[in-house]
């Protein structure tokens, strides 16, 4: 835990009590914060409450004690209107922050030139973060690695000179942390996305450009015109700009040894880390060592075995179309599994790559159409479920003439026809590989066309 003094005796309150409102709320007291915490969610409460966090109903407090509001990043701040205790804060002029705010501040204190890379941006920040961090770790670096990836940014070890934090950055966090100054912030790419909470792509685009405005340096993908814009005007107003590309810098990097960096939307991701790491004084053998061993993040171009010479890859997180398109373009002889709860669109955009598909085995509620969309131009059958798909697609993998089958679960669609989340559809999906008998007789061939 990271204990926020900075906000010793001063008077907080604070909504939301998640993983990071929690978070936040234990860093503030025991920072000696006078804090006040409360959620809409009465068994959130009540936990609070059992850890010895002084909470109250904040309709009813005195809004003008507060020396700040720590605001939960799920909660909206502006859009599509400022929750109740925002407007409560503005009428008072109580400033809102949140944990990536407040971890900024105790830095100043404790470390102020202590190591720090932000990452956002639309697509890739997670897969970017963990494998900075990674590489880091793998050279020997003292790494702390947390925020939106996972384990909420105060929970971390304290800033320290030597320890460096590789903190993932979503945009609800950064609309919260106006003094987020990383020594390293990595801004990837911008597609339009959250504009329900942001109003627009240019609302959003500027919340994400507060990254690197006031970063030491900063590392900018520049394929769409948005960060291409962004690095101009921030580099116009002193900021030493690193920009990076997939369509110019494919040769600045080897990732032939690093199987889970296949695809273009990773030689960006990999492009970032080098860079990054770069910066924190590592030399590009540590590097190239440290990406070949990255092990992916799970349910993500996730690796999770080879039988022979196929291939299984978990790509649960891919619910839509535009996700899966990028594992479709990774490999060549594709076993596809897809489906699930359909969304939007469908697998139609999708067509681009279906020559690159031995068969498809589709499950859930979209199987129907899917298989429709697929017609005669791409073998299939229905599964209905995904161990029986996993099943089918292993076999006839094992049967195939091809150098390297691969068995590929990317959904194109969501989960909640069968599974909780995308996450236990991808722990099913190893659950059913780990299951496969090694030595697997092909079945016979059925199913639809």
């Amino acid at each position: 835990m990271i204990p926020v003094t900075a906000f010793a005796g001063k008077r907080c309150a604070l909504f939301g009590l998640g993983g990071s409102g929690l978070a936040s709320a234990r860093a503030l007291v025991a920072g000696g914060a006078d804090l006040i915490a409360w959620d809409d969610n009465p068994a959130s409460v009540e936990r609070a409450a059992s850890e010895g966090i002084a909470t109250a109903d904040l309709r009813e407090a005195d809004w003008s004690a507060f020396d700040a509001l720590v605001l939960s990043p799920g909660v909206p701040l502006t859009h599509p209107e400022p929750h109740w205790t925002v407007r409560k804060a503005q009428a008072h002029a109580v400033p809102v922050i949140g944990d990536i705010e407040l971890f900024c501040r105790q830095r100043a204190l404790l470390a102020p030139d202590a190591p720090f890379v932000a990452i956002t941006g639309t697509n890739g920040k997670s897969t970017t973060t963990a494998l900075i961090a990674h590489i880091l770790r793998e050279a020997g670096r003292d790494v702390q690695m947390g925020g939106n990836i996972g384990v909420p940014v105060l929970d971390l070890e304290p800033p320290a000179p030597d320890r460096i934090h590789v903190v993932e950055v979503s945009s609800y966090q950064i609309d919260l942390a106006p003094g987020l100054d990383p020594g390293i912030g990595i801004l990837l790419n911008l597609s339009p996305d959250h504009l329900d909470r942001h109003g627009s792509m240019e609302n959003y685009a500027l919340v994400k450009k507060q990254l690197v405005k006031k970063a030491g340096r900063a590392i900018v993908g520049v394929d769409d015109p948005w960060c291409a814009s962004i690095a101009n005007l921030i580099e116009k107003s002193g900021v030493a700009v690193t920009r990076i590309s997939v369509t110019t810098d494919r040769d600045a990097i080897d990732l032939s040894d690093a199987p889970s960096l296949r695809g273009e939307h990773n030689l960006q991701n990999a492009l970032a880390a080098l860079h990054a790491c770069r910066m924190l004084g590592l030399t590009d053998s540590e590097i190239r060592a440290g990406m070949a061993s990255f092990g992916g993040l799970a349910h993500r171009m996730q690796i999770v075995a080879r039988h022979g010479r196929v291939l299984f890859v978990n790509d649960s997180k891919a619910t839509n179309a535009e996700a899966a398109a990028r594992s479709l373009a990774s490999f060549a002889s594709i076993h596809w599994i897809a489906g699930g709860l359909p969304k939007e669109g469908g697998i139609a955009p999708l067509a681009r790559f279906f020559d690159r598909i031995a068969r498809a085995y589709l499950i859930g509620e979209a199987a129907p159409a899917f298989a429709a969309t697929l017609g005669g131009r791409v073998p299939f059958e229905i599964s209905a479920t995904l161990d029986v798909a996993v099943n089918h697609a292993a076999a006839d993998a094992a049967a195939s003439d091809a150098d390297e089958p691969v068995v590929l679960l990317a959904p194109a669609a969501a989960s909640f026809d069968q599974f909780a989340n995308f996450e236990k559809r991808g722990e099913a999906f190893v659950a059913a590989v780990d299951a496969l008998e090694p030595h697997d007789v092909p079945r016979a061939a059925g199913g639809g066309a």
